[in-house]
C-alpha cells in the first residue's frame, strides 16, 4: 500500500520507519513523508496513494478527495476528526481511523497549567519580571483548594482532570450526556445539569468533541449563567466556544479570565495562507480579529494548540496510527469513525 504522511517532523519519520519494521509493516507499505499539510492544491501530486495520514491542519474535503482517486484510508493522528468530511469519505468508501486515546494525562496536565497560570497570575508576573519590574501590585491570586471546578465532558481526559482537581482539594461538578455514576463514586465528584454547573463553578473546563451539538456550547446565553468572575478553560476544540461571546463576557466582567489552548479559526490565525485561500474570507478575518483582541487581554492565557504536545503523547499517537494501518491491511480495521 502506498501511504503518504503529512505534517511530519524528521524525528517522527525516523520513529515511524523504525516501528514499521518492528511490527511487520516493512514490505507491506510504501511510505513517503512530508512536513507540510495535505491540501487540494498539492493533492494531485499524490494521486497514486491509497492511504494518507494527517494531523488536524489538513482538511479532508470533497475537492481533495477527488484529487486522490485511489484513496482507501485516512489515518488522522488526532482524537477529533472535525477536519474530515466523513460523509464525503463514506460516499467514496474511504475508511477513516483516529486515535481515540493518547493524551489523557497530557491534556489534563496542560489544563491545570492554564488554570494555575490564571489563578496565580503567572503569565503576568513573568512578563513584568522580564521588563525588570519586580513589584507585586495586581498579582494577588487565589487558592484552588476549596474552589469548585466544573468539568464539561467526562471522557478519559475529563476524568484525569477530575483526578488532579481532587488532589488539589477542589469540589468537582461534572456534566456529561452519558454520566457514569461509578466514576463519580470512585473519584468523588457530582454530576449536575449544565446550568447548575455553570452557576456554581469557580472554574469551568471543557473536554467535549466538536460536533453539531457542541458547536458554540459556550455562548452568550450560557455565559450569562456563569458565576461572575469565574474562569473558563478550553483545551477541547475552538468551535465549542463562541469567540465573540467570550470577548463580550470578558469585557463585561462576567468572566474573570480565560485559558485557551484552542480558538475558533485557529488555522487562519496560525497561517495567513490558509486565510487567503478560505472560501469565506470575511468569516476567517473575523476569527483573526477576535483572536488578536483576546491575546491583548491580561486575563487571557493562550497556547497554540499544544496541550497534546508531549514526547510521550506523540509516541502514543504514532504507535496507534501504525496499529490502525496494520489492522486495516489485515482486513480488521479498528478505531474507525
Amino acid at each position: 500500500m502506498r501511504i503518504a504522511f503529512f505534517e511530519i517532523e524528521p524525528w517522527e519519520e525516523a520513529y515511524l520507519r523504525d516501528r514499521m519494521s518492528a511490527i511487520g509493516l516493512e514490505g507491506r507499505v510504501d511510505p513517503c513523508f512530508h512536513p507540510g499539510r495535505l491540501t487540494s492544491e498539492n493533492a494531485p501530486a499524490f494521486a497514486d496513494v491509497e492511504a494518507v495520514s494527517v494531523f488536524i491542519y489538513s482538511r479532508i474535503e470533497e475537492d481533495l478527495l477527488r484529487a486522490l482517486p485511489r484513496l482507501r484510508l485516512v489515518l488522522t493522528r488526532s482524537t477529533g476528526y472535525d477536519h474530515i468530511d466523513l460523509e464525503a469519505c463514506r460516499r467514496r468508501n474511504v475508511t477513516v481511523c483516529h486515535v481515540p486515546r493518547y493524551g489523557e494525562t497530557t491534556v489534563a496536565e496542560h489544563t491545570f497549567a492554564l488554570i494555575l497560570a490564571l489563578s496565580r497570575k503567572v503569565h503576568q508576573a513573568y512578563v513584568r519580571a522580564q521588563r525588570g519590574d519586580f513589584s507585586i501590585e495586581g498579582l494577588r491570586g487565589f487558592d484552588l483548594y476549596g474552589k469548585t471546578l466544573g468539568v464539561v465532558g467526562t471522557g478519559s481526559i475529563g476524568l484525569h482532570v477530575i483526578r488532579i482537581a481532587r488532589g488539589f482539594g477542589m469540589r468537582v461538578l461534572a456534566y456529561d450526556v452519558r454520566p457514569n455514576p461509578l466514576f463519580a463514586d470512585v473519584l468523588g465528584f457530582t454530576y449536575a445539569d449544565l446550568d447548575v454547573l455553570l452557576r456554581e463553578s469557580d472554574i469551568v473546563t471543557l473536554h467535549v468533541p466538536l460536533t453539531p451539538q457542541t458547536h458554540h456550547l459556550i455562548n452568550r446565553e450560557t455565559l450569562r449563567k456563569m458565576k461572575r468572575g469565574a474562569i473558563l478553560i478550553n483545551t477541547a476544540r475552538g468551535g465549542v466556544v463562541d469567540t465573540e461571546a467570550l470577548l463580550w463576557a470578558l469585557e463585561e466582567g462576567i468572566l474573570g479570565g480565560a485559558g485557551l489552548d484552542v480558538i475558533e479559526g485557529e488555522e487562519f490565525v496560525k497561517e495567513e495562507r490558509a486565510l487567503l485561500a478560505s472560501p469565506s474570507a470575511s468569516e476567517a478575518w473575523r476569527h483573526v480579529v477576535h483572536a488578536r483582541l483576546l491575546l491583548r487581554r491580561e486575563n487571557v492565557v493562550f497556547t497554540p494548540h499544544i496541550a497534546f504536545n508531549s514526547w510521550e503523547a506523540l509516541q502514543r499517537i504514532l504507535d496507534t496510527t501504525l496499529m490502525n494501518l496494520k489492522h486495516f491491511l489485515d482486513d480488521n480495521p479498528i478505531h474507525t469513525v
